[in-house]
């Protein structure tokens, strides 16, 4: 291996410590309470180490959120193994609200707070590619649904971002803790049983 080879492999390595710190803190203390200062000590390295890989906090927020991203989409890729649309779209649901419910920290960080976004607009980007591919998994297979004779008289994108907002409002509700003392008897179940009743209105479209 040649020393720029060797360089390179390191860089990459503490980019990578650098960003499982970070996820570490954040599970533990909350992305708020976090900063680079506490990113930094926690790995040894100086706060000027971390800036030599990240412009700022929202970079890294940034970073973290596309591999977040990355691994939701390959859970809904593989679904794509179910060759019936409907139900992938279905199962699709269910993946999403797991991981929200199983990951609050990760959901937070992918779907509510805004600083990755903020730093797309720092290095104008405007395509958020992330979402972008996860909403056309979405989106390909509603339109399979509707080749196989479901929705009819419904507009593909209006309707595929309806299912996605009705599935991230009930997630972002649990995840907030909006769903507890709002005389709900079973708080702990309503977002998969309140799911359930979703799915019997999309089986009537």
């Amino acid at each position: 291996m040649s020393s720029t080879e060797r360089k390179a492999r390191e860089k990459e390595e503490l980019k990578t410590l650098i960003l499982k710190a970070a996820h570490k803190l954040f599970v533990e203390k909350g992305i708020g309470q976090t900063t680079i200062r506490n990113i930094a000590d926690s790995i040894d390295y100086s706060i000027g180490t971390v800036y030599v890989y990240f412009r700022d906090k929202n970079e890294i927020l940034h970073a973290l959120h596309t591999q977040y991203f990355t691994d939701l989409r390959g859970q809904l890729k593989v679904l794509f193994n179910v060759k019936d649309p409907m139900e992938r779209l279905k199962a699709m649901g269910k993946v999403y609200i797991n991981y929200g419910l199983d990951n609050p920290e990760m959901y937070d960080l992918i779907f509510i707070l805004k600083a990755p976004m903020e730093f797309l607009e720092t290095i104008q980007k405007d395509e958020w590619d992330e979402g972008k591919a996860s909403f056309d998994l979405l989106k390909t297979t509603v339109k399979q649904c509707m080749d196989a004779g479901h929705f009819k008289g419904h507009t593909l994108e209006p309707l595929s971002f309806l299912i996605w907002g009705c599935v991230h409002g009930m997630c972002s509700l649990e995840i907030g803790s909006r769903t507890k003392n709002v005389n709900i008897k079973n708080p702990e179940n309503i977002v998969r049983d309140a799911y359930d009743e979703f799915l019997n209105i999309i089986n009537k479209l």
